[in-house]
């Protein structure tokens, strides 16, 4: 079997049915207070700092750090819906967070203006350019301050490669069921993903493709990309369960430094 991929799948997969299909980790609100835990143990966010959660989705990340005081962050997206979601979330609550709509490779935000920079959740290896991933973090360097910390965190290439199962099922509440098949094939995982209701039937039957990396890739990419300090942690992922979660099960989390 081989999964064809549109190479632009990630423009139009991330809206509102993903937040129902991956709901077990972008929407549970124990998940990313304990990935937040870990990653404030990683580098040293203060208060005051200006923080980017670039590739951000609708926000979790910051809206959980938004909470625990760190009110100066800034959300950017691709994903016009999950921009959108964000906002709406933040202002129920009462937060001063900042949605932006744009692509991670060129931003329209201005240079040197941030302390920290995260990509986190996965959000990296999605464009089929080989050259995207360096030109994300190449831009995270030029948004960064001197000595800004940039926070990568992305799926164990090696574990995936070695234990994902072609195929996988869960269930979301009493309707939803969501059905995906795998593949891996030189270093790219290319999956096929139905979403059915039970009452409705077929909601979503779309492909996607994600760049895996291992611990020697990221280094040399955040190398290649200007940033010194670099430290690859593992035994980082927060999803602590037997459950089949693809490709949030194994973590990696890299942190560095701009110069």
């Amino acid at each position: 079997m081989t999964i064809e991929v549109d190479p632009d799948w990630w423009k139009s997969l991330f809206d509102e049915v993903y937040l129902i299909t991956d709901a077990r980790s972008v929407d549970d609100d124990r998940v990313t207070r304990q990935e937040i835990s870990i990653f404030t143990t990683l580098i040293p966010l203060q208060p005051h700092e200006r923080i980017l959660d670039l590739c951000g989705g609708h926000g979790r990340h910051s809206m959980e750090l938004y909470s625990r005081g760190f009110v100066d962050c800034t959300v950017l997206d691709y994903s016009r819906p999950l921009i959108d979601i964000g906002k709406n979330n933040a202002a129920e609550k009462g937060y001063a967070v900042s949605f932006i709509q744009g692509d991670a490779r060129h931003t329209p935000l201005d240079s040197a203006t941030f302390d920290h920079v995260l990509i986190l959740g996965n959000s990296l290896g999605y464009i089929a350019d080989p050259d995207a991933d360096l030109l994300i973090l190449k831009e995270c360097g030029r948004l960064l301050r001197p000595q800004g910390w940039l926070l990568l965190d992305v799926t164990d290439g090696k574990s995936v490669r070695k234990k994902i199962s072609p195929q996988a099922w869960h269930q979301v509440g009493d309707d939803i069921v969501v059905c995906r098949q795998r593949e891996v094939n030189k270093g790219i995982i290319s999956a096929r993903e139905m979403v059915l209701s039970k009452s409705r039937g077929m909601i979503r039957d779309k492909t996607y493709r994600i760049r895996l990396y291992g611990e020697d890739d990221l280094v040399a990419l955040a190398r290649s990309a200007g940033f010194d300090g670099i430290q690859v942690h593992t035994n980082t992922s927060a999803m602590k369960c037997s459950d089949d979660v693809g490709c949030m099960n194994h973590r990696l989390v890299v942190s560095a430094r701009k110069p």
